[in-house]
Order: structure tokens, then C-alpha cells, then sequence
């Protein structure tokens, strides 16, 4: 149930609730704003993303001003990515330099974002290239996940997952001493 709710499948949640009888604190509702904004992320709509979020508790964004960057940041992100060149050098600096100014951290990330500019993404270097892949898009939604979940006053991460680290932490500890049988899971890097 843990996972199901702090991953964000709503129906799953439901029906494990109803057929295991468990009794959720958790609002089903709060999984669906979650996943909306999760949602629009993925599809590049940072502003529908934060214009939810505020919708959602306005203070989550102003209590963390690093999340609150790294959606600046995806936004910058989106700009570069379709191609909207004045945009990006405009927004860049007027919302994100004078974070940068107040952080060395944000100018870093600023600096490497800007430098999407500088290279064609088919031979950018990996560590800029990577900021246009999917995967950027999700770091940032799990990202926002976790703090909507902390405002909530819930887990920022699944039971599951800490348990699974903790067995590979166990597994390489007991390695080192003797030859056991190992836990096998799917998909897992080993």
C-alpha cells in the first residue's frame, strides 16, 4: 500500500485497500494532484506543474528554494528544447542568474544548462546531453513528489525501496565473508 501510494497509483491503492481491508490515511484525492503533476512535467508544462503545485500548498515552493530552481531550471530545459532561443537567454537571466548569484549550487547547474546553447545535442557532452533526455523530466517530477508528499506529512520514499537497498547493503557486507545464495530482482543492476 505504501508503495502504491507514494508512487502514485491511485487505482492500485483502492483496490488494495478494499481487498486487503487496510484503511488508508492517505487521501486518494492527493494521489491524483500528485500524478497530475507529475503528468505535466513529463510533458514539458513546467508552468501547469507549479501553477498545481501552488494549487496544491503554495508553501512547498516557498520553503524550498532548491526545488523551486529545478523547475526554473526544467523550464529553461523546455525553452532550449523547443527551440525558443531569446526566451531562454530572457528567462535565464532574469529568474535564474540571480538565484545563481545567491547559490554557487544554482550557478553550476545554471551555467551547465546554458551550455545546451553551445553544443548540437547529437555531440554534446554526456553530463549536458543528458539534461534533454526523459529522464531529466523525471528526476525533477520525483523531485516535486517527494516535497508534495512531505508537505502532506507522508513518506518522501517507498518502504520497499529502503528495504531493497538494505539488502543489497547486507549482500555486499556478507560477500566479504562468506558465499551464500543471492537475492535475484528483475530489472535490479547487479
Amino acid at each position: 500500500m505504501n508503495y502504491f501510494v507514494i508512487m502514485g497509483y491511485k487505482t492500485a491503492a483502492e483496490v488494495f485497500s478494499e481487498e486487503a481491508n487496510v484503511q488508508s490515511a492517505v487521501d486518494f484525492d492527493s494521489i491524483e494532484s500528485r500524478m497530475n503533476i507529475r503528468e505535466a512535467l513529463q510533458r514539458g508544462d513546467v508552468q501547469d506543474a507549479i501553477t498545481r503545485v501552488n494549487d496544491l500548498n503554495p508553501e512547498i515552493l516557498d520553503t524550498n528554494p532548491s526545488l523551486y530552481f529545478h523547475l526554473q531550471q526544467q523550464k529553461l530545459i523546455e525553452f532550449i528544447r523547443q527551440g525558443r532561443v531569446p526566451e531562454a537567454l530572457q528567462f535565464a537571466q532574469t529568474e535564474l542568474a540571480p538565484r545563481g548569484e545567491e547559490n554557487p549550487e544554482f550557478l553550476e547547474e545554471l551555467e551547465r544548462t546554458m551550455a545546451l546553447l553551445a553544443f548540437d545535442p547529437a555531440v554534446a557532452p554526456a553530463a549536458i546531453a543528458e539534461l534533454l533526455s526523459p529522464a531529466q523530466r523525471m528526476k525533477t517530477a520525483g523531485a516535486v513528489n517527494a516535497a508534495v508528499l512531505e508537505s502532506l506529512g507522508e513518506e518522501r520514499e517507498a518502504k520497499v525501496l529502503a528495504l531493497l537497498r538494505l539488502l543489497r547493503w547486507a549482500e555486499s557486507m556478507l560477500e566479504e565473508k562468506a558465499e551464500f545464495p543471492k537475492v535475484s530482482i528483475m530489472g535490479a543492476r547487479r
